[in-house]
């Protein structure tokens, strides 16, 4: 094909390649990126190569994928529905074709797109609708209308709501620590199918922005020493709302799961025989010492790390935490919701043996507009807090680590 000639027009169509022989030929890297879609979608998968990439040689070892460590041999595509070539060697690619085109058998050159019989296209996924696009032969053309177009489904701008089937229950979805860029991508998905938004103050705020107008919005918001939903009443509302017929989504700062009393919340649904859906997020004891630069892990300098929440201080009769046994630990220690009693805290640490000089930090809203980070030694930690005006939330993080970043 000359430069100036127009790319062959395709005809668009979808494979049912499960259980069905796929011959792909190569194993470097751009094999890799087409193993994993054809094993996506359960397809029979032959890989003929002298050498693997490291992914590709640990599907084949765990029997996911049948390898053939060799070269490209004639007969190779004799019980193939589809073929791919994706060798380095663009006389091997022209022999898989030949083969192929003998055979009657689709086959993708990945060297020159128009050689082969079939073309590749971009492809992204977004619940049970694929989404696939040709670009005119520009792969990045392709590439940037595939994620315009998954994007759109995700934050519901392309859904067509009026049409979609509505499947009631819950799904306690974990936004992350409060920037709503660091949100899952199924917890995206899931916001764009809801029908009513449970929410508090702690999940990303900005994302309730984007819902489509005909999504209700509940605020179950928890202020400290402050006005609240009881929990009682949160469960209650996702039951009355799933049982109403509606699709309802709990949207919780963090993990659900990491303090977050998301357990309470499967077992009301569970116990109203809702139907109940759980898609875990970024926890912050994690993700905010992690956007300061700190990692909670460091090799040669530790090899745990220890989460506690800091609501109750020390000696409290409720506290469950054996804050003795805290002390004595080498390793990370972060603390959650523990501004409040970080002095009584710190005290206890050093009392059990913790050294009042390890490093310490304290970030407030990490990752968001209002970012505050303060660094001190343990025994210095509660002053430092005070006369920084730090507030909840915020995550505190003792140990060697706290010097990193």
């Amino acid at each position: 094909m000359s430069p100036t000639e127009p790319p062959a027009r395709v005809y668009p169509v979808g494979l049912h390649l499960q259980d069905r022989r796929v011959v792909v030929v190569g194993g470097g890297s751009v094999a890799q990126r087409r193993v994993a879609g054809l094993h996506e979608v359960g397809a029979d998968t032959l890989v003929v190569s002298p050498t693997l990439t490291t992914a590709l040689e640990a599907l084949a070892d765990s029997g996911e994928i049948t390898w053939h460590a060799r070269p490209y041999a004639h007969g190779d595509l004799a019980d193939a529905w589809y073929a791919v070539a994706a060798t380095d060697d663009a006389e091997v690619n022209a022999e898989v074709a030949a083969e192929a085109e003998l055979l009657r058998v689709f086959c993708v050159r990945a060297d020159i797109a128009d050689a082969g019989t079939a073309v590749t296209p971009a492809v992204g996924r977004y619940d049970d609708i694929t989404v696939a696009v040709h670009g005119g032969g520009d792969p990045r053309r392709a590439t940037g209308v595939r994620d315009g177009a998954v994007e759109a489904l995700r934050s519901g701008t392309l859904a067509d709501r009026r049409h979609r089937v509505v499947r009631p229950g819950v799904t306690l979805v974990g936004g992350g620590p409060g920037d709503p860029g660091l949100i899952t991508v199924r917890g995206r998905q899931a916001l764009a199918s809801a029908d009513v938004v449970v929410t508090d103050r702690l999940a990303p705020q900005p994302l309730l922005d984007e819902l489509p107008p005909d999504v209700t919005v509940i605020d179950a918001s928890k202020l400290p020493r402050g006005r609240y939903m009881s929990q009682d009443t949160i469960n209650q509302v996702l039951v009355e709302e799933a049982l109403a017929g509606r699709r309802v989504v709990r949207l919780k700062g963090g993990d659900p799961f990491v303090f977050g009393r998301g357990v309470e919340e499967i077992q009301a649904c569970v116990a109203a025989g809702v139907e109940v859906e759980v898609v875990p997020g970024i926890t912050s004891a994690i993700a905010v010492p992690a956007l300061a630069g700190v990692p909670v892990t460091h090799r040669g300098v530790t090899h745990e790390f220890t989460v506690v929440s800091g609501h109750l201080p020390p000696g409290h009769a409720q506290s469950l935490v054996n804050w003795e046994a805290l002390g004595r630990l080498r390793g990370t220690i972060v603390l959650l919701m523990a501004v409040e009693n970080i002095g009584a805290i710190t005290e206890a640490l050093v009392a059990a043996g913790r050294d009042p000089e390890t490093p310490a930090l304290a970030v407030q809203e990490g990752g968001l507009p209002g970012e505050v980070t303060t660094r001190a030694t343990l025994a210095k930690l509660p002053g430092a807090i005070t006369d920084a005006g730090l507030r909840p939330p915020a995550v505190i993080v003792i140990g060697a680590v706290a010097d990193l970043g």
